[in-house]
């Protein structure tokens, strides 16, 4: 016991040796760094001066690879470059006025923009598209972000990371500091961190001080136009002046949003309908001998028909299972809002039957929602007597669907972890072949006809896995191939049983592709040309006699698509349905992408702003549906006859 004791008493003491030791080697280190501070003001006023400079050039040529490529940048865009030192100086200062010792500003700085260098590069290797501010929320969704990503680590990576280190280094031994006080430093800070709120934060001021370094302000639509602002800017620039251009684009309400215009709007289109008549025929729709067949609409994954390029003069059967059910029901052509990335655009306008370009082409319009239940399609057919379910294999914290989603209206939620029937794997995602058979499930134990959601995952990026990792058409034409054979089962499954059921197949955008030469750039594509890759077949396929001959022939935007199938179905139409359906006669395509130079239309953004962030005057019926289910009181107004 005393053995152990003493045993003890060693190891302790041998430890506050070593603690001393450590402390004293810190306390020698910074009476050295201190005294350096004073040694070499020289060297400490030069790295200082020199650090805006240095942090530029490393994330700009972080984007170039090369300095040949950064070099002919700077000759040919000198203004913008800078700028780009400009305002790189004002955060320094800002920082190096805050913290006092210059090795924590330029170690902060240093990491944030190598970071965001880093994941631009990686981010545009993965999918041809820039970083963006709106990237940035998704930073919780990380782990699910790098099953995504294309992450290689080159030599030239890892020399100027080597060369931020170093310098990090440098700024630590050298330790140059400021000797004035906080408070003499107060004021400076605060004006130098106002100047750049002011260039960065406030439209006003930022696009004068744009227009002075000739930095590209064009407005950026759709993907393309951003890829070119990207070129022309490079990537501080380019970082800043969309975080600009975000701030200026914040959605407001429409000057002439009143319950008394949403009425009127509805009143027109709607042609005069009584809401009283649409809510008790609705309601009566139970009792009645129309047919409710299941709804099934899938958003495939990426799903896009490469046989509109002639230049790649394709001869491939990928399409042919996809093909053979369209000729058996009805094919057509919707315009979607978005290209190779932000997936949720094409299923809020599909869930909700809205524009996003009436939110100003929002990323992710579901982060725009009040904290209410949301006046969707979803809502229409559950009140309808359906009961209705949303299906994505994968995780249900990825864009926040779990939370968002709950209050669509959906009465089961089904994801990754969540499936009731064997899951199997294509690479890294679950096949759309998994994501049918639990459809048909769903099919099976419900009671009552059933609307469902599925937005698919098998065909997401990376198109790497092959006999050819680099040949991704190839690789992701093998995959539509196995998507086509999953729909062609999923079809038979439905022609043997006995219930009414319509299917409804679209693809959310084109696929993205790795940044240079991918097979867009092969084929120059650009913002002259890209309408073609906003256009989306859709397919509508049913297993029993269904009247297509009122389907509209022409192209129109994703957001009518629920409402071209409520009245394919000949489901009751209330005044708001009745106006969208109106409304497609008059303007069947709304969207930015599509055309930049489209202008507003009044009547679409008051009644998307009164759905999503007004007081949803226009989705009144739906409330007083829940308020009808709700009510345990009897009453003549509401008996169902």
């Amino acid at each position: 016991m005393q053995t152990l004791n003493l045993e003890g008493t060693s190891l302790k003491e041998r430890l506050k040796t070593t603690f001393f030791k450590l402390r004293d080697r810190i306390s020698r280190l910074n009476e050295r760094r201190n005294l350096n501070s004073e040694t070499y003001r020289a060297t400490n006023l030069l790295l200082t001066i020199l650090f805006p400079i240095f942090i530029v050039l490393i994330a700009e040529i972080n984007q170039c690879k090369y300095p040949s490529k950064l070099i002919m940048f700077i000759v040919e865009k000198p203004t913008i470059f800078m700028f780009d030192i400009f305002i790189s100086s004002i955060i320094f200062y800002t920082l190096y006025l805050l913290f006092r010792k210059g090795f924590w500003a330029v170690l902060i700085q240093g990491i944030v923009y190598f970071s965001l260098s880093t994941a631009e590069l990686f981010k545009y290797g993965t999918n041809g598209n820039h970083l963006i501010l709106t990237d940035m929320k998704l930073f919780r969704s990380v782990k699910s972000l790098t099953s995504f990503a294309y992450i290689k680590i080159t030599p030239m990576l890892i020399t100027y990371a080597l060369l931020l280190i170093i310098y990090i280094g440098a700024c630590f031994w050298f330790n140059p500091k400021l000797k004035n006080s906080f408070k003499k430093r107060f004021i400076p800070m605060i004006i130098s961190f106002c100047s750049c709120v002011l260039i960065i934060g406030v439209p006003s001021v930022s696009n004068v001080v744009y227009a002075v370094f000739d930095v590209d302000t064009t407005k950026s639509d759709n993907a393309f136009l951003v890829n070119e602002k990207f070129e022309n800017n490079n990537f501080i620039a380019f970082f800043l002046q969309t975080f600009t251009e975000n701030i200026s684009n914040k959605l407001e309400e429409p000057q002439d949003y009143t319950e008394d215009a949403v009425d009127d709007i509805l009143d027109e289109d709607g042609d005069n309908q009584n809401e009283e008549d649409t809510l008790d025929e609705i309601l009566s729709i139970g009792e009645s001998d129309s047919i409710k067949p299941n709804v099934i609409q899938i958003m495939s994954e990426s799903f896009a028909d490469f046989r509109v390029f002639d230049e790649l003069n394709l001869d491939t059967d990928a399409y042919d299972k996809v093909d053979s059910i369209a000729s058996e029901g009805y094919k057509g052509t919707a315009i979607v809002p978005t290209y190779a990335s932000f997936t949720v655009k094409t299923e809020f306008e599909l869930l909700f039957g809205l524009p996003v370009k009436s939110l100003n082409d929002p990323n992710m319009p579901q982060r725009m929602l009040l904290t209410r239940e949301q006046p969707t399609m979803v809502q229409y057919y559950h009140h309808l007597g359906y009961q209705t379910a949303y299906v994505h294999p994968f995780l249900s914290s990825f864009y926040s669907r779990k939370k968002v989603y709950s209050q669509f209206g959906f009465d089961t939620m089904i994801f990754q972890d969540d499936f009731t029937v064997p899951i199997e794997y294509l690479d890294d995602y679950i096949t759309d072949d998994t994501v049918f058979r639990q459809i048909e499930s769903l099919i099976e134990d419900s009671e009552e006809p059933l609307y469902v959601h599925t937005t698919t995952m098998q065909n997401h990026q990376p198109y790497t896995n092959g006999e050819n990792p680099d040949d991704e058409i190839t690789n992701y034409l093998n995959n539509i191939r196995i998507t086509g054979d999953a729909l062609q089962s999923f079809i038979d499954y439905l022609s043997s049983i006995d219930e009414p059921t319509v299917v409804v197949f679209i693809g959310d955008h084109f696929p993205s592709m790795r940044g240079e030469n991918n097979v867009y750039d092969l084929m120059g594509v650009n913002s002259e040309n890209c309408q073609v890759m906003f256009e989306q077949n859709y397919i509508i396929w049913s297993n029993y006699d269904l009247d297509y001959s009122n389907m509209p022939t022409e192209k129109f935007s994703t957001f009518y698509l629920p409402y071209v199938i409520w009245d394919l179905i000949d489901a009751p139409k209330d005044s708001f349905i009745q106006s969208m359906l109106d409304k497609m006669e008059t303007l069947p395509i709304y969207s930015t992408s599509y055309d930049t130079d489209m202008p507003n239309d009044e009547d679409l953004d008051i009644l998307t702003y009164d759905r999503i962030l007004g007081d949803n005057v226009s989705g009144q019926d739906l409330v007083e549906y829940a308020q009808y289910e709700t009510d345990e009181l009897e009453s003549e107004e509401v008996s169902i006859e």
